[in-house]
């Protein structure tokens, strides 16, 4: 026979922990998760960081190289325009002798040659608006000579009536400015509209158009007849 003060053997039922003791640990577990997210997050806000700090360095590397690029093209170019200023690019320069209008417009890539007579007014109208874009646009080589220091090449050329202007690229004739008409046939042009045409015609350099021209030039003149141009007001036989 049991005793009944006997105690009552351990079962599952009899350890299963009281209803405070379970909500205890629920709030136990619930921490222990919630502190893994945290140290989750903290890993992954490093890792974030560490990522962002790469990219910052690489950034700055790019940042580095673009202006060591540009500190090395803007030496070269002023390396350029050091020797062609030796080689008297920049200045509106006075010949006397024909052969160096044959060898400079020959030898050089773009150059601009005024022909004239000291005695003509409009003449050295061209002359003033002609410096100023020299010393503008250093790469082009600017150049006058008087009709009669040429006697070749106003034969050569067929010029006939002054001012005359004719432009070089390559050794050959690519545009061809007669008197001021296609100017506005007035005195008062400014130097801006000349710098237009020889931009257009190619034989100045366009910033603006540097990367679409790549050299490709355009023409505007293509060695037509002068015999039969009139004489417009202002611009004189010669």
């Amino acid at each position: 026979m049991s005793d009944p003060n006997a105690p009552v053997p351990a079962t599952e039922a009899s350890i299963e922990p009281s209803p405070e003791i379970q909500e205890s640990n629920k709030g136990k577990d619930r921490y222990i998760k919630d502190e893994t997210l945290d140290v989750h997050e903290d890993v992954e806000k490093d890792l974030d960081d560490d990522e962002l700090f790469e990219e910052l360095e690489n950034d700055d590397f790019g940042m580095a190289s673009l202006r060591e690029q540009r500190m090395e093209e803007y030496k070269e170019e002023i390396s350029k325009k050091k020797l062609m200023m030796e080689n008297e690019h920049g200045i509106y320069k006075d010949v006397t002798d024909e052969k160096q209008i044959l060898d400079t417009t020959t030898k050089t890539k773009h150059c601009v040659v005024h022909f004239y007579h000291s005695d003509f007014r409009r003449c050295m109208i061209v002359d003033k608006h002609l410096e100023a874009l020299a010393k503008k646009h250093y790469k082009t080589k600017f150049m006058k000579i008087k009709v009669e220091n040429a006697p070749f090449l106003v034969e050569k050329l067929q010029v006939k009536m002054l001012p005359c202007v004719i432009s070089f690229t390559d050794g050959i004739a690519v545009d061809r400015l007669i008197g001021f008409e296609e100017l506005g046939n007035t005195d008062s042009f400014s130097t801006a509209m000349l710098e237009l045409r020889y931009k257009t015609v190619g034989v100045i350099e366009d910033e603006k158009k540097k990367e679409n021209h790549k050299g490709k030039l355009r023409s505007i003149y293509s060695s037509r007849n002068r015999d039969s141009e009139e004489e417009s007001e202002g611009d004189d036989d010669y």
